[in-house]
C-alpha cells in the first residue's frame, strides 16, 4: 500500500498547495482585487471536473494498460511543462474584464500539471484495487484529504512566511517530479498485473465503506441534488471569500480559511454519518443565516472580528448541511463514479456562476444570500424526499431560537455605535412580519411535536421547511429592494466590484452633490454648481494630509501623480502649467468621473488618465526609459474598504520612488476602518532610508470634510519642515514593535489589526 499512498497524499498536498501560490502569484498582475481569487478557484474546480471525468472514463474504457501508457505519457507532459511560474508573456494589461487572460494563464502555467494531479485520488484508488484484490482502498481516501487539508494549512502558516514565491514555486516542481516518481512505479505494478479483470466497486472517487450500502438506484431527484449540493455549497465559498475580501484584504489567508472550512466539512461528512447530525446543524443554518441578514446591512461597519467568525461560521454549517445530505444520498457502489462525477460538476457549476454570470447579471453582490436561500430550498426537497420529521422540526426550533434571539442581539450590539444598527432596525420596522413568523413557527412546532409522537408523516412537515424557505427569501428581498430616499444615478458591477453614484439634494441647487461608493466605501463627492464643483472635499481638503503636501510644493510647475482615481478630486489641486497624471484599473471608474463628476474636465492643469493597474504601468514607463518624476505622488487605490496589498509592498515602492524626483513625495492614504496601515509605511520608509511622517486630521468643519491619515515619505527634510506640514506632523511610532517589512512573497494584515 506504501507507494500508492504516498503517491495520493503527495499529490493532494500538491493538488491544494499551488493554489494559494499561483493566485499569490498573479494578484499583482490583474488590480490585487477579490476577483483573481475568485476567478483562480473557477479554473481549479473546472479543471479538478476534467480529472475526475478523466478518472471515471478511462477506467471504464482503457484496459489497464492503455490507461497505464495514457497516464504516462500525461505525466511526461507535466513534467516538460515545469517550472510553473508564469513568464513575462503574461505580465500584460488587458483593459475590461481580465477572467479570459486569466483562465488562459493558468490554463497554459499549471493546466495539464494540475489536471493530472486531480485525477490522482480516484485514479489511484482504482488501481490499488486491481494490484490488490479484496483489500479495501478506503484508508487511501482518507490520507488524500489529510494531505489536501495539511495544505492548504501549512501554506500560510509555514511556506508563504518562510519561502520567497520563486523558492515555493520550485518547491512545488520538486514535488512534482517526486510524484511523478511514485506514481510512476505504481503504474508499473498496474503493469505487471496486466488486463485481467477484477470486481472493482469504482472505489475511484472512494467512500468509506459505510458510504456504500447496497441501496435502491437513485431517482432523478437524487441526481438532481447531487449536483445542486455541491453548487450550493461552491456557491458559498465563493461568495464568503469575496465578502471578506472586500471589506479587509485579498490576501492567501483569508482565501485558505473559507477554504479550509470547506474541505474540512466535506472530509467530516464522507468520513462517517455519525459526524453529521441533520437536526443538529439544520436548526444551525437557520441561525447562522438569520445572524448573516443582520450582519449584511451594516456592512463594514461591522468589527472585522465579527465579520471573519460570522461568515465563515455560518459557511462552516452550511456546507455541514450540503456535504452531509450529499452523503445521504449516496449511490449503490457501482455508481460512485458517476456520483462523484455529479458532485465534481456541481462544484465547477458554483464556481462558473459566482464567477462569471453573477457579474454579468447584478449590479451589487448577491451570491451569499442566494446561496443562503437555495439551501434552505433544498432543506425543503429533501424533507420531501426522505420524509423527514427530524429535519422540519429542527429548521422549525431553528426558526424559534432565531426569533427569539432578535432581542438579545439588539440589546447587546445596538447601543455600540454603527455596529448592527442597520440591521436591528431592518427587523423592527417589520416587526408585524416577525410576530407572525413567530406564531406561525410555534404552531409547526407542536403540530410536529405531536406528529413526531405518533411517529406519522404528512406533508404538512415538508410544507413547514418551504414556509420557512419563503421567509429566508421574503427577507433577502426585502433587504435588496430596500430603496434610498436618495436618487441613485448609475449602480454597476464588474470584475473589481460595484460602483453607484447617488444624487443628494437634486431640488437644492445650493447644496446639490453627486457621491461615489464602492462596496460600501464613499470614494468621492462633488457639488453640482458650478460655483462650488471645485472644492475638494472629503479625504482630500485642503487640511488633509496630501492637500497640506500639495501647497507646500514650490510654486515652479508640478508634476502631481495619482494612484486610483475615484471622482478625481485631487485635480482640483492642477494649476494652469502643472502635469496631472492618473492611473486608474477600472475602466467604469473613468466612465463615472466623466459622466457623472466635473473634476476632470474643470482641472486647469494638462491631465493623462491612464489605465491599467498602476504598479504595472509605472513598472513599464521605467522599462521604456519614461520616469514621470513626480513632485508628488499619491497613493489611494483602496477597493471599499481592502487595502491595495501589491500595491504596499517593498517591490512597489521601489517602482515609486524610481517614477519620483530626487526630493519628490510619496503620499499614502492609510483611512481603514479595520487595519492599522502606518507601521507599514514606517518600515518601507525605513527601509528605504526615507524620512516619514503621519498626518491625521480629524478636524471636520463642514460636512463634506472628512477625518483622514495620510503618511508622507520622502528624502525631502525641508518639505516636512514647512509650517502646514510640521504643525500635524507626527513623526515614526517610536514606542510600538517596529513592522514586518512587506514584500511580495508576504504580508502579514493580521499583526496590523485595530483591536
Amino acid at each position: 500500500m506504501l507507494p500508492f499512498a504516498l503517491t495520493i497524499f503527495t499529490g493532494a498536498f500538491l493538488l491544494f498547495q499551488v493554489q494559494p501560490l499561483i493566485g499569490k502569484y498573479i494578484l499583482p498582475w490583474f488590480g490585487g482585487g477579490p476577483g483573481v481569487w475568485t476567478t483562480c478557484l473557477l479554473f481549479f474546480q473546472m479543471v479538478l471536473l476534467g480529472g475526475y471525468a478523466y478518472a471515471h472514463f478511462s477506467s471504464t474504457r482503457l484496459t489497464p494498460k492503455r490507461q497505464v501508457i495514457v497516464h504516462f505519457i500525461l505525466m511526461a507532459l507535466s513534467l516538460a511543462m515545469l517550472p510553473i511560474t508564469p513568464s513575462a508573456g503574461w505580465h500584460v494589461q488587458v483593459s475590461g474584464d481580465p477572467n479570459l487572460q486569466i483562465l488562459l494563464l493558468l490554463l497554459a502555467t499549471i493546466g495539464l500539471p494540475y489536471f493530472v494531479l486531480s485525477s490522482t485520488g480516484p485514479l489511484m484508488q482504482q488501481w490499488f484495487s486491481r494490484t490488490n484484490p479484496g483489500v479495501s482502498p478506503y484508508r487511501l481516501y482518507a490520507l488524500s484529504n489529510v494531505g489536501s487539508l495539511l495544505a492548504l494549512l501549512s501554506y500560510p502558516l509555514f511556506f508563504e512566511v518562510n519561502f520567497p514565491r520563486q523558492t515555493q514555486a520550485t518547491m512545488w516542481s520538486v514535488g512534482l517530479g517526486f510524484f511523478v516518481l511514485v506514481c510512476g512505479y505504481c503504474a508499473v505494478l498496474v503493469w505487471r498485473k496486466g488486463d485481467g479483470t477484477v470486481p472493482i466497486a469504482s472505489a475511484a472517487t472512494a467512500t468509506p465503506p459505510a458510504a456504500a450500502p447496497a441501496g435502491e438506484s437513485p431517482q432523478a431527484v437524487d441526481k438532481l441534488l447531487w449536483v445542486a449540493l455541491p453548487a450550493i455549497a461552491s456557491v458559498l465559498l465563493l461568495a464568503t471569500t469575496n465578502k471578506l475580501c472586500q471589506e479587509v484584504a485579498v490576501i492567501p489567508f483569508l482565501w485558505v480559511l473559507p477554504l479550509s472550512l470547506y474541505l474540512v466539512t466535506f472530509i467530516v461528512c464522507f468520513d462517517h454519518a455519525r459526524w453529521y447530525h441533520r437536526g443538529i446543524f439544520t436548526a444551525l443554518f437557520f441561525i447562522g443565516t438569520a445572524f448573516v441578514c443582520q450582519l449584511l446591512p451594516v456592512g463594514n461597519d461591522a468589527p472585522m472580528r465579527l465579520q471573519i467568525i460570522a461568515y465563515t461560521a455560518t459557511l462552516f454549517v452550511a456546507c455541514m448541511v450540503c456535504h452531509g445530505e450529499l452523503y445521504r444520498l449516496k449511490p449503490p457502489p457501482q455508481q460512485l463514479t458517476s456520483y462523484f462525477l455529479f458532485i465534481s460538476a456541481g462544484g465547477a457549476l458554483g464556481g462558473f456562476l459566482v464567477a462569471i454570470v453573477a457579474p454579468a447579471l447584478f449590479r451589487d453582490y448577491r451570491e451569499l444570500q442566494l446561496g443562503l436561500w437555495l439551501l434552505s430550498y433544498a432543506l425543503g426537497v429533501l424533507c420531501f424526499r426522505h420524509r423527514s420529521r427530524e429535519l422540519a422540526l429542527a429548521a422549525a426550533v431553528g426558526a424559534l431560537l432565531t426569533t427569539v434571539g432578535l432581542p438579545w442581539l439588539r440589546s447587546n450590539f445596538e447601543d455600540s455605535p454603527g455596529l448592527l444598527a442597520e440591521g436591528t432596525a431592518f427587523f423592527r420596522d417589520r416587526a408585524p412580519y416577525i410576530v407572525a413568523g413567530l406564531v406561525l413557527i410555534i404552531g409547526c412546532l407542536f403540530d410536529l411535536r405531536r406528529r413526531a409522537l405518533s411517529r406519522e408523516w404528512l406533508p404538512r412537515a415538508g410544507l413547514f421547511v418551504m414556509i420557512l424557505c419563503v421567509g429566508v427569501g421574503a427577507v433577502f428581498v426585502m433587504q435588496w429592494g430596500e430603496r434610498s430616499s436618495v436618487p441613485t444615478l448609475s449602480s454597476t458591477r464588474n470584475f473589481y466590484g460595484t460602483l453607484k453614484v447617488f444624487n443628494y439634494y437634486p431640488d437644492d441647487a445650493e447644496d446639490n452633490y453627486h457621491l461615489l461608493l464602492h462596496g460600501a466605501t464613499t470614494h468621492g463627492i462633488q457639488f453640482v454648481k458650478p460655483e462650488k464643483a471645485m472644492t475638494p472635499t472629503t479625504y482630500y481638503c485642503d487640511t488633509s494630509g496630501v492637500g497640506r503636501a500639495i501647497s507646500s510644493l514650490p510654486e515652479a510647475p508640478r508634476r502631481l501623480g495619482l494612484v486610483g482615481l475615484g471622482t478625481g478630486t485631487l485635480a482640483t489641486y492642477g494649476r494652469k502649467g502643472d502635469y496631472l497624471r492618473i492611473y486608474e484599473i477600472n475602466p467604469v471608474v473613468q466612465e463615472l468621473a466623466r459622466t457623472h463628476f466635473k473634476y476632470l474636465e474643470y482641472c486647469q492643469a494638462k491631465l493623462d488618465v491612464v489605465m491599467g493597474d498602476a504598479r504595472l504601468m509605472m513598472e513599464r514607463e521605467l522599462q521604456e526609459k519614461q520616469s514621470q518624476q513626480f513632485d508628488l505622488l499619491a497613493l489611494d487605490a483602496f477597493s471599499s474598504d481592502a487595502i491595495p496589498v501589491h500595491l504596499l509592498t517593498k517591490e512597489a515602492f521601489e517602482i515609486y520612488l524610481r517614477q519620483l524626483k530626487p526630493d519628490g513625495v510619496l503620499a499614502v492614504h492609510i483611512s481603514n476602518r479595520y487595519l492599522d496601515l502606518r507601521p507599514v509605511v514606517e518600515k518601507l520608509a525605513s527601509h528605504f532610508g526615507l524620512e516619514v511622517v503621519h498626518m491625521s486630521d480629524d478636524n471636520e468643519p463642514d460636512w463634506w470634510i472628512y477625518a483622514t491619515s495620510w503618511m508622507l515619505v520622502t528624502k525631502n527634510k525641508a518639505l516636512l519642515e514647512k509650517e502646514r506640514i510640521r504643525e500635524i506632523a507626527e513623526g515614526p511610532e517610536t514606542s510600538k514593535k517596529p513592522g514586518v517589512l512587506w514584500t511580495d512573497d508576504f504580508a502579514s494584515v493580521y499583526a496590523i489589526m485595530k483591536k
